[in-house]
């Protein structure tokens, strides 16, 4: 704790900086008379403690500021590392402790940033690998150009482009260039939609709808709602045993209206319920890599439910094993 970390407003502190400075010359003086000590000494005197003692009050008040100078010059070379130390409560140290948050908020940034481009990288270089070791065969004459092996090129290239595709819905989404053209949307049409499309996969895996009361309605983006359940039935349909059944529900709640994915799978353990939202998580990264999932579905998912003003959880599914991803949005505006 400097002496004047106390004082709210630098302007006070400037005050008494200057008024100690005249107090110790005049003292200095004062004292010199008495002594009988010329008047040059007295003033020179004077001069140089006025001098250190103005230092040492400024030192408080000016250090942070060469803290943050140091730090914004680290900053520009890409180390977000550097904190500033305040111990002050006035301006300087509130624009000390923003500069702290600032620095952090950067550091976690850049970090995400590090993470985003290692998982894009990793996700690329699979169906890149896959390719390449397919391609590098028919050249050598090692594997024969026939419907297998091109529909197996087909899946990686389509891998490819599935990643690709997301990789810029979410960033549009992140920074805000998609609008939202919300209007009454009856959801029976749309969940009978992602239902059909799902069905397309062919994953031996049961998709049923249900929509109570059918005539049921909500004021949301039609398009991106179907992306929302597109992500989350292929999720679901990827996760779940051949031969069983996933269902996509939609029903009125207090606030609005839900809608539910149910399947059978394994589930998702209790600690990764909110981490499968992030970007590229996993909870079981080994066979969602060869099934082709890219690990941004749900992120794009939460993303829109956030826009729409709505939430989006996961829950075990009661009774036995599986997995419920519930949507939550609000409902229709009065008239």
């Amino acid at each position: 704790m400097r002496p004047l970390d106390r004082v709210r407003s630098i302007k006070v502190k400037f005050g008494a900086v200057i008024l100690v400075a005249v107090a110790m010359t005049l003292l200095v003086n004062e004292i010199g008379l008495a002594l009988d000590i010329a008047a040059a000494t007295r003033w020179l005197l004077a001069a140089a403690l006025s001098l250190a003692l103005v230092q040492l009050l400024a030192h408080g008040m000016t250090s942070p500021l060469r803290e943050m100078a140091a730090a914004a010059e680290a900053m520009a070379g890409g180390d977000y590392s550097a904190r500033v130390t305040a111990t002050s409560r006035d301006e300087v140290g509130e624009l000390a402790r923003a500069f702290t948050r600032m620095a952090a908020d950067l550091s976690e940034v850049d970090a995400q940033r590090r993470r985003l481009v290692a998982d894009v990288s990793h996700e690329l270089r699979t169906p890149i690998a896959a390719l390449q070791a397919l391609l590098e065969n028919l050249a050598d004459g090692v594997a024969t150009p026939d419907s297998q092996t091109f529909e197996t090129a087909l899946a990686q290239t389509r891998r490819l482009g599935r990643l690709v595709t997301q990789l810029l819905d979410l960033s549009r989404l992140e920074s805000g260039v998609v609008p939202l053209e919300r209007r009454r949307t009856p959801l029976a049409p749309l969940l009978d939609q992602a239902v059909r499309e799902a069905e397309v996969a062919d994953r031996d895996v049961t998709v049923t709808a249900r929509v109570e009361p059918p005539e049921l309605d909500a004021f949301v983006d039609p398009e991106r709602v179907h992306q929302v359940l597109a992500n989350l039935l292929d999720n679901a349909t990827r996760h779940s045993p051949s031969g069983s059944t996933v269902e996509v529900s939609a029903g009125r709640t207090p606030a609005g209206v839900a809608l539910v994915v149910t399947d059978a799978g394994p589930g998702i353990p209790a600690a990764d319920r909110e981490r499968v939202f992030e970007r590229f998580a996993r909870v079981d990264r080994a066979r969602s890599g060869s099934e082709g999932g890219t690990g941004l579905g749900l992120a794009i998912a939460r993303w829109v439910v956030d826009l729409h003003g709505g939430t989006i959880r996961v829950e075990p599914a009661e009774p036995g094993p599986g997995c419920r991803m519930v949507v939550e949005l609000p409902g229709v505006p009065p008239d």
